[in-house]
């Protein structure tokens, strides 16, 4: 006989109740550009004045000089240029927003270079004065000053508009890692009264909060913000301070309000299809705004090629053989009740 009173208790305490649940609406990543063949691993990303987006290659099994790819606001690819004298190796981008200078970083190399976005021709802006960089993504205060991630020494350089006066503006505990994947100080971005500067811990799944002085451009005593976004990576501060993070282990965005309460995710990796592209996010490493849309770059990378463990995704990632920039709303969906 059928005791049903002990079957309803048991499938009690496994489900939840109606009132107070709340579910994450994770809006889809859709493609928006497909890299032109031999532009591999896109990581950095930026996007210019006419909507126009650019993309970085980490091409680990390429050989130098990187990729420089450019894509129309319609997905459209407008040039693929090799960043003359770079290494295979390139990583975070963007156009200072006082010289509009184009600055990627050579992960390869430890160097800085400003590349014209249209030829490719570059130069050194500057190089790391150290051994042993990791050179990985960069940012600007609002006089121009050019702040750069090094994921492997826990250090922020700090240079001038113009490249010059390069400094160790910071060396923290908190930016260094013996997580994985090992990649501590990563994406970086200030708030918007210039306050703070948030950059993520990658192989801590953290969030870094350093104070800054807008006036003296000094920086304060650094703390964690917020833990468990797997694989921090890409970072970005809208204009209600929310911060928008790639989780490259999870496959998602996260979005965190100024408190550190998360209030959103958005995008998942759903496959590989036919033609070799990722479904959604796929290791995904950097963002950025454009108009009404979130782009993301999908990295892809199967970390087993650095002679690493591989993660959950290192075999997906290993089918890979086109190479995508997702498109999401740049919009926080509300909870379903």
């Amino acid at each position: 006989m059928i005791d049903f009173s002990k079957r309803l208790i048991l499938a009690s305490l496994f489900v939840l109740p109606a009132f107070g649940v709340h579910a994450w609406d994770r809006t889809r990543a859709t493609v928006f550009g497909v890299l032109p063949d031999g532009a591999i691993n896109p990581e950095g990303i930026t996007a210019d004045a006419e909507g126009n987006i650019y993309a970085t290659t980490f091409g680990v099994t390429s050989s130098g000089p990187g990729h420089l790819v450019v894509f129309g606001p319609d997905g459209d690819l407008l040039r693929d240029v090799r960043v003359a004298g770079s290494s295979n190796l390139l990583l975070g981008l963007a156009f200072n927003p006082l010289t509009g200078d184009l600055l990627v970083l050579d992960f390869g190399n430890g160097k800085v270079l400003k590349v014209d976005p249209r030829t490719g021709a570059s130069r050194v802006f500057f190089a790391a004065p150290a051994t042993g960089t990791g050179l990985n993504a960069l940012t600007f205060d609002d006089v121009g000053n050019v702040y750069v991630s090094d994921s492997f020494l826990g250090v922020i350089w700090r240079s001038d508009r113009a490249g010059g006066s390069v400094t160790r503006w910071i060396d923290d505990p908190l930016l260094r890692t013996t997580g994985f994947p090992p990649f501590g100080a990563n994406g970086l971005n200030f708030n918007n009264a210039q306050t703070k500067l948030f950059v993520a811990n990658t192989g801590n799944a953290t969030i870094v909060q350093i104070p800054f002085d807008r006036r003296t451009h000094d920086h304060g005593t650094p703390s964690i913000f917020v833990h468990s976004i797997s694989g921090a990576d890409g970072l970005i501060i809208d204009r209600h301070d929310n911060l928008w993070v790639c989780g490259n282990q999870a496959d998602e965005i996260v979005i965190v309000d100024p408190t550190g309460k998360v209030i959103a995710k958005l995008g998942d990796f759903n496959g590989v299809d036919r033609q070799g592209s990722a479904i959604g996010l796929l290791f995904p490493a950097s963002l950025v705004f454009s108009g009404e849309f979130l782009y993301v770059t999908n990295l892809a990378l199967d970390l087993r090629l650095f002679g690493l463990p591989q993660a959950v995704d290192s075999q997906w990632a290993a089918q890979v053989t086109r190479y995508t920039v997702s498109r999401i709303p740049a919009r926080i969906p509300e909870a379903d009740d």
